[in-house]
């Protein structure tokens, strides 16, 4: 006759393992579903990521271009000038955005392309150095104006 009291907490102990098996069983799926949107937002971010540096680059490609250029009369270099103070802010904000993605580089995601954002952020402080430099520090100096000119025959 004592079975039968054990009878009540063995039904109780049934049912929640029950219950907690079937719950177990649901959320994997929906735990499949939550991966699958964490995944999708990990290359989402990772396009975005390539998008920027991908501007970054062909900003940093223009640049180029008019680090050759002689010759500019001072509107031209006027707006040099403020060319170069913004990429020193575009570079102020992408650099701040970088750090802000400690999280994201402490794990390892999107190695590849956080790699190519900071390379370009920095490619990008040096194409604004070059071009202060070209237009605003060098052509007072006599063996740069030498050089450039042989340069510009090639």
């Amino acid at each position: 006759m004592e079975g039968l009291t054990y009878k009540p907490q063995i039904l109780e102990t049934f049912q929640q393992v029950r219950s907690f098996s079937f719950e177990e069983k649901r959320e994997s799926v929906i735990d499949e579903i939550k991966m699958n949107k964490f995944l999708d937002r990990i290359i989402d971010f990772k396009q975005s990521l390539k998008i920027k540096t991908d501007k970054i680059e062909e900003i940093i490609e223009n640049t180029e271009k008019i680090t050759w250029f002689s010759n500019l009369d001072d509107d031209s270099l006027l707006i040099v000038n403020d060319l170069v103070s913004s990429i020193r802010n575009l570079h102020s904000s992408l650099n701040r955005q970088y750090i802000s993605f400690l999280f994201i580089r402490e794990r390892g995601i999107a190695k590849a392309e956080m790699n190519n954002f900071i390379s370009a952020i920095d490619d990008l402080k040096e194409i604004a150095n070059d071009l202060d430099s070209r237009f605003f520090f060098l052509p007072n100096n006599d063996e740069f104006d030498k050089i450039t000119k042989e340069l510009s025959l090639i």
